[in-house]
């Protein structure tokens, strides 16, 4: 540096005309540059501050130079920030340090260091940017990932009891089945509707004891990936609805030329089809029939899952970021729970995959799932 009042350069010698230049440059990107720039002494007192300090922490210069720089560093970080003081002192760098300071209005905001000490002018010279929108992006994302994590502990804790409770009366009514004589039926109908509901209860009780053992196997084993036929996947799901299309005049066209494989969790793939094309019939227009496309293709070598509709359709500019949450429901619709989607996104996540929606109103949805490993 220079004494600007002498106007000398470090050999006390008038600066020359380049030299001048040179300063003056420096001194304006000092005073110019959005970083915060420090010179501090070995007693960790201020020294010089541009702007950017002042600005940010709210202190006048005069004030910045009365205290020592811990007095203005949060109380938590004191400790940790004195010795990474003494360690730079002793010849260790210091990149990237990170702590928080105290503005003199009261607000916490977070600084990463990069200093470099110089021995032969007892002197510190240090940048620091501000990172506080990083630090608090970082701690809200942890807060959703604790929250996420209670509440899947709490579908984990619902899905043991739902599936307990409903297996003894689910068993009931097949063995009710055993005992039924359908020589006595006389009506065709009557006896298909009849072999209808055995057939169906009998997915239902095989489904509840599927996901019994995957919840006993939960803490042994993660779930592991075979390889699904998307194809025979999304016939036996619409084999085990046949009643509620057939109700809604639901048209299902699929087209799985691209592929018809994945690696895939079987229970996993089952139920986010499921949701998927349930949802799409729950959430029809009431001017038309449900027509729904389940197909396949590639984006670039990444294989997708597309299920697209021509249902109501949602506003994705207001709802966009909700779509996926717990409990969110989007039309008055009485058997809408806000459960589907959730599970549907937290499942492919677990398998690696990705979920995107497209959708507009009164012109229908198209969900894109993506398998980054498929």
């Amino acid at each position: 540096m220079f004494d600007q009042d002498l106007n000398l350069n470090l050999n006390g010698l008038p600066l020359t005309e380049e030299e001048f230049a040179f300063y003056k440059d420096l001194s304006l990107f000092f005073n110019t540059t959005q970083d915060l720039l420090c010179i501090a002494d070995t007693n960790a007192r201020f020294k010089r501050v541009n702007p950017a300090v002042i600005k940010l922490l709210g202190y006048s210069v005069k004030e910045l130079f009365s205290h020592p720089i811990n007095y203005f560093v949060h109380p938590d970080d004191q400790d940790k920030t004195n010795k990474t003081r003494t360690e730079m002192f002793g010849g260790k760098p210091l990149h990237n340090f990170e702590n928080r300071y105290i503005t003199k209005n009261g607000e916490v905001v977070w600084l990463s260091w990069t200093s470099v000490y110089a021995p032969e002018r007892q002197l510190v010279f240090a940048v620091a940017k501000d990172i506080t929108l990083r630090k608090n992006i970082e701690h809200e994302k942890n807060n959703l990932y604790h929250k996420l994590e209670a509440v899947n502990k709490e579908l984990e804790y619902f899905a043991r009891i739902a599936s307990h409770d409903l297996r003894a009366p689910v068993s009931n009514i097949l063995s009710l089945f055993d005992i039924l004589d359908e020589s006595k039926i006389d009506d065709e109908d009557s006896l298909n509707v009849m072999r209808l509901i055995k057939k169906s209860t009998e997915r239902v009780y095989s489904t509840l004891e599927k996901y019994i053992d995957d919840l006993k196997n939960k803490e042994k084993l993660h779930r592991l990936k075979s390889d699904q036929n998307i194809k025979e996947t999304t016939r036996s799901v619409i084999d085990s609805i046949e009643n509620i299309i057939n109700k809604s005049n639901a048209k299902i066209e699929t087209d799985f030329l691209a592929f018809d494989t994945i690696p895939f969790d079987k229970g996993y793939l089952t139920s986010v089809i499921l949701n998927l094309l349930t949802n799409a019939i729950k959430y029809a227009s009431p001017n038309r029939a449900p027509e729904i496309k389940i197909l396949t293709r590639f984006l670039g070598h990444k294989k997708q899952l597309m299920i697209i509709d021509n249902g109501l359709g949602m506003d994705m500019m207001l709802i966009k970021n909700k779509i996926f949450g717990l409990n969110q429901t989007f039309h008055q619709n009485k058997d809408g729970k806000g459960l589907g989607l959730f599970l549907v996104k937290s499942q492919l996540e677990e398998m690696g995959a990705e979920i995107d929606v497209e959708s507009e109103v009164d012109k229908g949805t198209t969900f894109i799932i993506t398998f980054n490993n498929g």
